[in-house]
């Protein structure tokens, strides 16, 4: 069983959260929702899913987690203008384990500095940011790069999430 950390804010996108959480739960995997404060609730931004805050980021050590997963929807563009979750997802990727994220996820490793060489997608909005940033930007379902797993859209969940999964596994 593996630990996986999922920062979370406001107005995620619904299903790029629901989705991957209930097949890595379905995995036996143990999800670990991070935000800027511990004990608050954060709504989707389609009003269908209601999420607790499990953790606040400055409380927890990254080292702790397997994989960080970073869901879209306006959540990371939040998230990036919070210091201690900025720093979570750096010192994450520092550890050189799993970091998933789909959509406008990547916007958070834009913030912290991550995606520097690295080849990914996203949603399209996001193509000229991580560009800017030094990645490589590909218009694929799923764009994996070593241990950076990235998708595009809510319509791609599926091969998001058996990426996702696979990675756990190996």
């Amino acid at each position: 069983m593996s630990k996986i950390a999922v920062p979370l804010a406001e107005d995620f996108e619904d299903a790029e959260f629901s989705v991957p959480v209930e097949r890595l739960c379905d995995a036996n995997h143990e999800v670990v929702v991070i935000g800027a404060e511990a004990g608050g609730e954060v709504e989707g931004k389609r009003h269908r899913v209601i999420v607790g805050l499990d953790v606040a980021a400055d409380t927890v050590d990254p080292s702790d987690f397997d994989m960080l997963l970073i869901p879209g929807g306006y959540s990371p563009d939040h998230l990036r203008t919070d210091p201690a979750v900025v720093s979570f997802v750096r010192r994450f990727c520092e550890t050189g384990r799993s970091v998933a994220a789909i959509c406008h996820g990547p916007q958070l490793l834009i913030e912290a500095d991550a995606v520097r060489g690295r080849r990914l997608t996203s949603w399209p909005s996001v193509r000229k940011d991580l560009e800017n940033a030094g990645a490589t930007w590909v218009d694929r379902e799923v764009v994996v790069d070593g241990n950076l797993i990235t998708s595009r859209k809510p319509e791609d969940l599926d091969a998001f999430c058996d990426a996702v999964v696979h990675a756990l596994e190996h």
